[in-house]
């Protein structure tokens, strides 16, 4: 796929974290005095307080998780001049501390709760998932009712955390796509805030007033202007209860809010933007400005933007990607409060010309005039969509966040009115919206033209939202599934393992889901040392290929049949393995294997995607040439390596990667598949709602007599000695720099120092409330991102430490040091008891958590089957972390890290004055 991987662009534009869950079938909450229930559409019922609280609750008892979410009606559309960026600031403020809680941020680390917050431009959100308990549950509506008016974050406290939204900032100009986007959006919008992206301005960053952000803070964070969500496990009656008691002693605030009333003018001409900077990638887009994303024409958008770009039948798509004018193109709307955006973005290649691309978008654009939209066409993203509902409602946290988006959009039912929408969607509505806001005057590239008779987008249309939503009742509720704890004597208890006569190994593992969801994965390993030399990238090529089209179906057929069955389907390879990993719904699941299979056995390799492929991959590894993440990574992987050009194991340049990569045809890849892929040396997982007796068959079936064509060696990497080493490497007009150490560690996750080590990791910088994070974040206010990190060997006893930090790359001086300071005073002082306990919960209910997903014990059966080992060893871990004192943490981080023998990279514009 393109470097720029757009199809999730909107992800990429919210800052800093996220998350939330859902509820089916539960009985309306008792209602505290002062608390008034509202409405209830699937599941989801509202309540609102006296003091203007809005209060979802979402009960869903299938997963053994608790999230509780708070969204505020502000972001970045709400601040003034010199304050751009300010909603964002306050949203890392309010993780300082409250009067009963020091510090926020760290207690959320030291409980192992995920959590995190978000800010775009029309909303701020904080969310903390964590194992379903009472206390948990209690201490986290308190601590978001105590920072809801109460937060104590200082003067000294935006000093620090400035630098580290300034540094987070530097990440974002880092990034091509982002800086565009950036460009276009400032130039779509002349006077409404929407025109300045959340991160702010740099110099805003850096200068804004305390006296100012806490008037912000004053102004919105309050309950009439906020909704609170609950959802996961837990009692709907004991949460309202709790609600009340916590967030209903807050008072209604005497003051009103003020009223934003700037309208953004029609725009009359095309605008144009180059940005020239260092890079590796060339990238067009096009943007235009369209309509609130609660107008009913909203979801005619979303379905253009998929119309237009869709691999492999978008109109766009085939204009510049089959016609190798780019390598990729993506489309994406920005639905919120007021005008939102749709943007078209296509990636060329850096050794082509940015013009015929360009030319071809537009062309795309104009020539829908003469071709109208088709059933086929819309019924094809229709499918698409609905599937991404029926996904979304299924999965308790995904679905939290999307309603956080909703609810600033204007309400949280919008969502559901958008389902209903796409189901009724028709072609003319397509058709409508392209001819109405797809204009030549609307759009953000090219330049003024004067024009007696301008052809002019129409004005914003008014929505009532009220009217909209008044008496919706929705779908029925989303089918609950069973309450099933995933303890690994359960996960074990519920396990069938066996082995097929032809040697794949198979673990079934069936329960009942919420939405009847089942996932699979099947891993299948190829070769020995001696039978790859010589064969990367092809294994990786083959990979690429297998879902582009089989000797029975097409790519486009391939994935209209994996919208029919509304699933996913992930197909990659390396040299050494083949995988595949699928999501569906229960009737589904036989035919998603039998598609797996297919592309699996029978792929068609057709040459044209082949090129595209090659081509693809040749310009996403041209766009790490310079990054610095990609940089220090290959520089650390290539550090002491002792295998020869063409071993499996070689770590290769960037040059000689490419080489490799341009010498492949599409004979080769055919020929390896030939050679290598077969199901006598693997494994298969499935977890979810389906027949065991019906998948035992059907697996025998598709794979028992499936062998492989070439025998199978694991190909060993045995433990060497890190030699110590200090790589610095210059990116020009990279701000935002990184740094990496690793060394090899002799351990093996089943050894008794492992459970030690990792809670010394953890403690060292593996949380949020770890020493590293303490002291570049907190303290120094210099890192966004900043950690170690510990992976065990499984069968040979080559693990990995490793530390990391994004930073300003002129403070590369002050970060090394810290560094090199505190792996000093870790190894000297060692860790307090509070720190080792605080460690050691975290990690325990982070492996928990790990275990309620499906998709996780999926992965996990699958390796374990290939070890020979079941969940009981992950019991005995988990014990054995439980018992790790300060002294065993200590020794432990002693005996295995040498900081003299840590190999460092580092890369930035260190040169920069």
């Amino acid at each position: 796929m393109p470097t720029f991987a757009l199809r999730r662009f909107a992800a990429l534009l919210v800052l800093v974290f996220a998350g939330v869950a859902l509820a089916a079938h539960a009985q309306p909450a008792a209602t505290p005095p002062g608390v008034t229930r509202t409405a209830s559409v699937e599941g989801v019922t509202e309540y609102r307080l006296a003091n203007g609280l809005t209060v979802l609750l979402m009960p869903d008892a299938t997963k053994p998780t608790t999230t509780v979410n708070v969204t505020y009606l502000v972001g970045s559309r709400h601040e003034n001049y010199g304050e751009t960026g300010m909603a964002h600031l306050l949203e890392h403020l309010v993780f300082k501390g409250t009067p009963s809680i020091a510090n926020v941020f760290q207690e959320l680390g030291r409980r192992g709760m995920r959590f995190n917050g978000t800010t775009f431009f029309d909303r701020t959100n904080y969310f903390e998932t964590f194992t379903a308990n009472d206390e948990s549950l209690d201490w986290a509506l308190r601590m978001e009712a105590e920072r809801m008016t109460g937060s104590t974050f200082s003067k000294a406290d935006l000093d620090t955390e400035m630098t580290v939204v300034r540094n987070e900032f530097e990440m974002g100009e880092n990034n091509p796509i982002q800086v565009l986007w950036k460009r276009l959006q400032a130039l779509a919008f002349d006077w409404h805030n929407y025109g300045n992206v959340t991160i702010g301005a740099r110099s805003d960053v850096e200068n804004v007033d305390i006296g100012r952000l806490r008037a912000f803070y004053t102004l919105y964070y309050q309950p009439d202007n906020a909704v609170l969500i609950v959802a996961g496990k837990f009692d709907p009656s004991r949460a309202l209860a709790l609600v009340a008691k916590y967030f209903g002693a807050i008072p209604k605030p005497a003051r009103t809010l003020p009223r934003l009333y700037t309208a953004e003018p029609v725009q009359d001409g095309e605008r144009a933007v180059t940005v020239r900077r260092v890079g590796s990638q060339k990238l067009v887009g096009l943007l235009y400005r369209t309509l609130p994303g609660a107008h009913p024409d909203a979801v005619a958008l979303d379905a253009l933007a998929e119309i237009l770009t869709v691999a492999p039948s978008g109109r766009m798509y085939r204009a510049l990607v089959e016609t190798k004018k780019a390598v990729g193109v993506e489309g994406e709307t920005l639905s919120l409060h007021d005008n939102g955006v749709l943007m078209f973005f296509a990636q060329v290649a850096i050794t082509d010309p940015v013009e015929p691309a360009r030319d071809a978008m537009l062309a795309s654009i104009d020539e829908i005039a003469k071709q109208p939209i088709t059933s086929e066409e819309v019924e094809r993203v229709r499918a698409k969509a609905l599937k991404g509902y029926d996904e979304l409602f299924n999965d308790p946290e995904k679905l939290g966040v999307s309603l956080s988006e909703a609810i600033a959009t204007g309400d949280w039912r919008l969502m559901y009115l958008s389902r209903d929408r796409w189901r009724s969607l028709k072609p003319d509505d397509v058709q409508r919206v392209a001819a109405t806001y797809l204009k030549p005057a609307n759009r953000i590239v090219g330049a003024f033209v004067p024009d007696a008779n301008p052809d002019r987008a129409p004005e914003t249309p008014v929505v009532d939202i009220a009217a909209m939503i008044a008496g919706y009742k929705g779908d029925e509720s989303v089918a609950a599934g069973e309450a099933f704890e995933a303890t690994p004597q359960n996960l074990d208890a519920r396990t069938e393992r066996f082995t097929l006569p032809g040697g794949l190994k198979v673990a079934l593992l069936p329960k009942k889901t919420r939405g009847a969801t089942v996932r699979f994965s099947l891993r299948l390993h190829q070769g020995d040392e001696k039978s790859l030399f010589g064969t990367r990238p092809v294994g990786s090529l083959m990979g690429g290929m297998l879902s582009r089209g089989t000797t029975s179906r097409n790519r486009q057929q391939f994935e209209d049949e994996l919208d029919k069955l509304r699933a996913r389907l992930s197909l990659s390879a390396t040299e050494q393995a083949t995988t595949a990993a699928g999501e569906t719904v229960r009737e589904n699941l036989p035919a998603l294997l039998r598609l797996a299979a297919e592309a699996l056995r029978t792929p068609a390799f057709p040459a044209d995607e082949f090129e595209r492929l090659q081509r693809q991959m040749a310009t996403s590894l041209e766009a790490t040439r310079t990054e610095p993440n990609a940089i220090v990574q290959r520089a650390l992987s290539r550090h002491d390596n002792p295998y020869p050009k063409g071993d499996v194991r070689y770590a290769a340049t960037l040059d000689e990667e490419l080489a490799q990569l341009a010498a492949v045809n599409v004979d080769a890849v055919r020929a390896f598949h030939q050679r290598f892929v077969g199901a006598s040396h693997g494994e298969i997982a499935i977890v979810g709602d389906f027949d065991p007796r019906e998948m035992r068959a059907l697996v025998e079936q598709l794979f028992g007599g499936w062998k492989s064509p070439s025998p199978y060696t694991r190909v060993r990497d045995p433990y060497r000695a890190t030699p110590p080493a200090e790589m610095r490497f210059e990116t020009p007009d990279k701000p935002n720099a990184i740094i990496l150490g690793m060394t090899e560690v002799q351990l093996r996750d089943l050894d008794p120092d492992y459970p030690a080590l990792a809670v010394a990791d953890r403690a060292l910088g593996g949380s949020p409330d770890a020493r590293l994070a303490l002291r570049l974040r907190e303290k120094q206010g210099t890192s966004y991102d900043v950690g170690s990190f510990l992976q065990p060997g499984q069968i040979e006893d080559k693990g990995q430490l490793g530390f990391y930090a994004i930073f300003p790359a002129n403070a590369l001086p002050s970060v090394r040091a810290a560094f090199s300071e505190e792996l000093a005073r870790a190894l000297k002082d060692g860790f307090t008891a509070q720190e080792v306990d605080a460690a050691r919960r975290a990690l325990l209910e982070e492996r928990m958590r790990a275990r309620a997903q499906d998709n996780v014990v999926a992965s996990a059966l699958v390796q374990q089957s290939f070890l020979s080992r079941t969940f009981a060893e992950s019991a005995r871990i988990d014990a054995a972390i439980a018992s790790v004192d300060p002294a065993a943490a200590n020794a432990a981080l002693r005996k295995y890290l040498d900081a003299k023998r840590v190999a460092w990279a580092f890369a930035g514009d260190f040169a920069k004055k």
